[in-house]
């Protein structure tokens, strides 16, 4: 009977503001093969998806669903490898990588057909979870068929240089816009501009405050703003409103300037719904679950363009389990280029 130590983060304590190491537990437990029921495989994880809706999902209130509960392991995707299995059926076997949602442990026990096969042959593993995964699928989807883009209009997008906006940025060049990213150091307007071509870049941090912003974004685009795929709210939205077309489309991916202190209590922005009413503008959220069993359709596209290069992206990793929780804080103060990850 093999006996395996595992460490596991526990979520323990709601947030006020800032997210870190304090908020959670750091325990031990032993797993042994032969807890594996029919069906089941036991995982050992290789690399962690750090991602915003986790800080949503720590909210006091429901958001799109209950609050994370407490003393609890904290939910995430993993790239994994099957190190045990139970179950003559299925075509998995031993040393398979997979994707699975067992969160911050270094060994899950879990259903099979939870699990998502990757093939390190056709891409490296870590792209399942940022521009072959989630991120994708909501940058992918989102876009297209909520923003429905045109050839010729201009596209704005905040939180530009992360995981889901640096896609958008480049679906958005593929289907022929112009595109304007928003991020926040030189060193990631550089990259939206010299490596995933975005035609114009602003560093928010030179204009902080909403006229500043909306100054520099009718600067350069005069013709008006005609898709904005919004990351981050806060003033930069506030900006965006202030120079759209008729019938723009709003995507609302994220809010990320509001989810430390202003979570639940978001801070007063200007009322912009006059300009709505003025453009005939629509504004929807999107959420990546929407999607889930559409990603097959998305993944027959986006390989391909990831394979040939069409698609560049770049992964913020992070060596070792006990850098979890301060990892997560990192994307709320902008120390990530790309798609966050923490390797084992």
């Amino acid at each position: 009977m093999k006996k395996i130590q595992n460490k596991q983060w526990i979520y323990s304590k709601i947030p006020e503001k800032s997210v870190d190491q304090s908020h959670y537990t750091l325990e031990e437990n032993i797993l042994t093969i032969s807890d594996l029921k029919s069906g089941q495989a036991i995982l050992k994880a290789a690399y962690f998806s750090i991602d915003p809706y986790m800080r949503i999902q720590q909210s006091r209130n429901n958001t799109w669903e209950e609050p994370h509960p407490l003393n609890t392991v904290q939910r995430g995707a993993v790239v994994c490898q099957i190190v045990g299995i139970n179950d003559s059926n299925t075509t998995l076997k031993k040393g398979d990588w997979v994707l699975s949602y067992t969160g911050w442990q270094e060994y899950a026990i879990t259903e099979i057909s939870n699990l998502r096969l990757l093939d390190p042959k056709e891409v490296s593993v870590t792209t399942a979870l940022g521009v072959l995964g989630m991120p994708a699928r909501i940058a992918y989807f989102g876009f297209i068929e909520t923003g429905l883009p045109k050839k010729g209009e201009t596209v704005v997008v905040s939180g530009a240089s992360g995981a889901v906006g640096q896609v958008v940025v480049q679906i958005a060049k593929i289907k022929g816009c112009k595109v304007i990213g928003i991020a926040g150091s030189e060193e990631k307007t550089k990259f939206l501009k010299e490596i995933i071509g975005a035609h114009e870049v602003i560093n928010y941090k030179k204009y902080p405050t909403a006229k500043e912003m909306h100054q520099e974004l009718r600067r350069l685009s005069p013709e008006g703003i005609d898709i904005y795929y919004d990351n981050v709210g806060g003033y930069i939205t506030d900006a965006v409103f202030e120079h759209i077309n008729l019938n723009a489309r709003i995507i609302i991916c994220g809010q990320i300037s509001q989810y430390l202190g202003g979570l639940d209590t978001p801070e007063m922005g200007p009322r912009f719904l006059h300009k709505i009413l003025y453009q005939r503008a629509t504004i929807k959220g999107i959420l990546a679950r929407d999607y889930n069993d559409r990603m097959d359709e998305m993944l027959s596209e986006m390989i391909p363009w990831v394979q040939n290069g069409l698609i560049q992206y770049h992964e913020t990793i992070i060596e070792g389990f006990d850098k979890l929780p301060e990892a997560l804080n990192m994307l709320f103060f902008g120390k990530n280029k790309g798609k966050l990850i923490v390797k084992v």
